[in-house]
């Protein structure tokens, strides 16, 4: 059987939707995650390891760079959050339409910037 459909193999000339996006970005940040908690773990056996070392841990902290580094790590996490929740509902039915998921991916990624922002006071 002859196929005769046509194939683009120009990946800059596909237009992908909003939903697309954000579901490849949640996968995206799901291996980041995994490299930062790697991170943050040397940082808690840094700090439970002695005083000292728990003085030390907290010294790091007070830098800019590692206060970027901790908003990073808690920008995708926040990130992640909101579009697994949005995967769960849909999980359950809500918002399964085309129309649906782009309300939903657009809810979750101005959740995202909401708590991007309140990681960012946070931290300063």
């Amino acid at each position: 059987m002859k196929d005769n459909r046509p194939v683009n193999l120009d990946i800059g000339s596909i237009r992908l939707p909003i939903t697309a996006w954000v579901s490849i970005v949640h996968r995206v940040t799901g291996v980041l995650l995994f490299a930062g908690v790697a991170v943050l773990l040397c940082l808690l056996e840094q700090s439970l390891s002695s005083p000292e070392g728990f003085e030390q841990a907290r010294q790091s902290l007070q830098s800019t760079p590692a206060k970027l580094l901790l908003w990073a790590i808690a920008s995708l996490l926040a990130y992640h959050s909101c579009i697994g929740v949005k995967h769960l509902i849909m999980d359950i039915g809500i918002g399964e339409t085309m129309e649906g998921g782009v309300r939903g991916a657009r809810i979750a990624l101005a959740a995202t910037a909401v708590l991007v922002i309140l990681a960012g006071v946070w931290l300063w």
